[in-house]
């Protein structure tokens, strides 16, 4: 691991996300820039995303800690308004894949796919679930 200008943190916050992933979730760095990873995210059991495989991009910005992660699309919360420098790469992915688990129409990201979910719940599941096996790469 290339770690000559990285700080201490993100140095072992890397080694814990290599050493000890969480469950469904695959994070390691780019070899040429230590602050980008390479994210999968599996979906969770008994959701609409079950059997999708999400890669993400991650990039820790030059104030992390104090500054959220980068994770391009994603309307969460703690990569908003609510981050906080006790917070890590590694809740963050386990915070997104909760989202998947529960998505929040209160907080979309697009307004279509959230009123969607809110006029009929059951048929955004199945879209959900189509979506999935068609752009998700499989498990």
């Amino acid at each position: 691991m290339a770690n000559s200008n990285l700080p201490r943190r993100i140095i072992k916050e890397t080694q814990r996300l290599l050493s000890e992933p969480a469950p469904g979730i695959s994070a390691s760095p780019s070899e040429e820039n230590m602050r980008y990873f390479n994210v999968m995210i599996l979906g969770p059991t008994q959701s609409p995303y079950e059997g999708g495989v999400f890669k993400l991009e991650l990039f820790l910005p030059e104030e992390y800690p104090m500054a959220a992660p980068k994770l391009g699309r994603i309307c969460l919360d703690i990569l908003k308004d609510k981050w906080s420098p006790a917070l890590q790469i590694r809740t963050v992915l386990l915070s997104i894949q909760a989202l998947l688990s529960a998505p929040n129409p209160d907080d979309p990201l697009s307004d279509n796919v959230a009123k969607h979910w809110k006029a009929n719940e059951a048929e955004a599941v199945e879209t959900a679930k189509e979506w999935t096996r068609l752009y998700a790469s499989s498990a």
